[in-house]
């Protein structure tokens, strides 16, 4: 299975966020893509650097005004008098707002859902070779390849079509689902990130060519809340394209995959050309985040019944906090998918 990873991502290393009133360090380190790094080496695979994918790849999923922001904000922060080491938005638009604004301070408010996802001096670099390796997976399964991974940071399954949040920055798994209708008239994301994928369900809440599941912890106390519910099926020409599962927080591996099975079955009668899976690894019982409670064992049985669906995949990395798990988690899953024990590796 080809992999692709680049390591200019690196240069994206968040420090900000504001949990509960607290200012503390930013869970969505650079650390992370060691880790994630490291499962792989259990399994033997190695990781090559994607090319450049064409703009028109990220702006058939984000509005040029957000991708402006992502390219410039940071250098147009810097010109701000006592200006912080990153774009971290401070005032938010609420109601009817029609005026799209000119001011940096505003513009982040605009294109920023919350303080989790500042911008540093690297961040649209990172975020753009983020984007490559999801173009990139995808290409190779359009080329034929049975699968491939994109070792994506930052992520980007919070982020809309013009807003950022949540640790996420370009939607990563948005942009390779929509790559993949370049070859199939309709794909499927299954996302299986603790949290829900609000973002990718918005990109396409209207739209019968993408089917989204999500199996995901219940949002009524838990990050990202105001999305996630099961009567949220879509709209207009999407209704019934769109499948949440919400689990209680005290789920573990059985329930779990019993929902992912769910899932899986809702996938199988749509009958895709392709399907994205949208990799979060902070379901499981140690990561720091604390979202559910699934063992390894489950991550492996998860990639082994994906696996199964017999879909062409692109596995595109999502959440998995930092925890000497998440090496584990990863190799857990994707020997799953592969067949391969990576106790064994």
């Amino acid at each position: 299975m080809k992999c692709f990873y680049a390591p200019e991502s690196e240069g994206h290393d968040p420090q900000f966020r504001l949990t509960h009133g607290t200012v503390v360090r930013n869970a969505e380190r650079a650390e992370r893509a060691m880790l994630l790094l490291e499962g792989l080496g259990r399994l033997g695979l190695g990781t090559e650097s994607p090319p450049e994918a064409p703009r028109t790849a990220l702006e058939a999923v984000h509005t040029p005004e957000f991708l402006h922001f992502l390219e410039t904000g940071w250098d147009a922060w810097q010109e701000l008098p006592n200006a912080g080491p990153e774009v971290v938005a401070n005032v938010f638009p609420r109601g009817p707002v029609s005026t799209y604004p000119e001011s940096i301070v505003a513009r982040a408010g605009w294109h920023m859902s919350d303080t989790s996802a500042p911008i540093g001096p690297k961040s649209w670099l990172a975020t753009r070779r983020a984007a490559d390796c999801a173009v990139a997976a995808a290409e190779a399964v359009m080329a034929g390849d049975l699968a491939a991974y994109a070792l994506c940071r930052p992520p980007g399954h919070h982020t809309t079509a013009d807003v950022a949040g949540g640790h996420c920055l370009m939607n990563v798994t948005a942009i390779a689902a929509q790559h993949l209708l370049g070859a199939h008239s309709h794909v499927a994301v299954l996302d299986i990130d603790v949290h829900h994928g609000n973002g990718t369900q918005a990109i396409f809440y209207d739209r019968a060519d993408v089917l989204m599941v999500s199996v995901h912890a219940e949002t009524h106390d838990y990050y990202p809340f105001y999305t996630g519910y099961a009567h949220e099926t879509g709209n207009g020409a999407g209704q019934g394209f769109n499948l949440n599962l919400p689990l209680p927080r005290s789920t573990t591996t059985p329930g779990w995959l019993a929902a992912l099975d769910h899932g899986i079955e809702r996938i199988k009668a749509y009958a895709p050309g392709a399907l994205v899976v949208s990799l979060g690894l902070d379901a499981h019982e140690n990561d720091p985040l604390d979202g559910m409670k699934v063992s390894f064992d489950g991550f492996a049985e998860a990639g082994r019944r994906i696996a199964e669906a017999g879909l062409p995949t692109v596995i595109v990395q999502e959440g998995g906090y930092l925890s000497p798990d998440l090496a584990t988690s990863l190799a857990s899953f994707l020997g799953g998918f592969l067949g391969k024990d990576p106790r064994a590796a």
